[in-house]
């Protein structure tokens, strides 16, 4: 058989999602030796500029440094990328642009993973600048589907859990109100919830809610471990 490919992930927003990426994506080989997993490479870099101050207006896109790291990686061996970070796929085209290797989109695989659940309506947990770039409103809208956010408040306060979980906090306060989030989009009809940030898996899980939780670090994952073995 052909040697699988080599996965690059742009990482770094945050470091604990890339870890839990680069975890998932170890525990979803079906390895005896070493030599049977994936070859991983990973430009961790924090530096990335915030991706929903630039998508404000607040700050300075990271378009640049995204692009920069993917052509690190293709320069390392990468035969694709993916990116640990919902919101950094506002800037996919620049980072396509910059590389001559193709990048796994988390919004599309996540969508579809949704789908795959069955219904027509889903709650998004998803961070500002998603919210802005209106990333999984449109994926939803082409297939049919509809997508339901938090109200303005709350997502104030999702916002908040969400630097927590940067800052390590993983408590039981935090999986409580996360999960409490959950709840009321699904008391508002979805029928699915998207944890569309990838800090939200971190402290969210289907077992604590009564619909299914679409995991967007685990969609991605099965899509990249798909394409590495084509």
């Amino acid at each position: 058989m052909s040697e699988p490919k080599t996965i690059g992930i742009l990482g770094g927003m945050g470091p604990a999602a890339t870890a839990d990426l680069f975890a998932k994506l170890i525990a979803a080989t079906d390895a005896k030796t070493d030599q049977d997993h994936f070859r991983i490479l990973i430009d961790n870099n924090p530096r990335i500029p915030n991706r929903n101050d630039a998508l404000a207006g607040r700050g300075p896109s990271p378009g640049p440094r995204l692009a920069e790291g993917a052509r690190t990686l293709e320069r390392a061996g990468a035969d694709f990328l993916v990116i640990a970070c919902n919101t950094a796929h506002a800037f996919q085209a620049e980072i396509e642009d910059a590389v001559s290797i193709p990048l796994i989109s988390m919004i599309d695989a996540t969508v579809d993973a949704a789908l795959e659940k069955g219904g027509e309506r889903f709650g998004v947990l998803a961070a500002d600048g998603c919210r802005r770039a209106q990333l999984y409103d449109r994926a939803f809208e082409t297939r049919g589907a509809h997508s339901l956010m938090l109200d303005a408040d709350t997502q104030v306060e999702f916002m908040e859990l969400i630097f927590k979980v940067k800052a390590g906090n993983t408590g039981a306060d935090v999986r409580r109100r996360m999960e409490q989030m959950a709840t009321s989009l699904n008391a508002r009809g979805a029928q699915a919830i998207v944890a569309a940030c990838t800090e939200v898996p971190l402290v969210l899980s289907s077992d604590a809610l009564a619909i299914p939780v679409v995991n967007s670090t685990d969609a991605l994952v099965a899509r990249a471990v798909a394409f590495a073995r084509s």
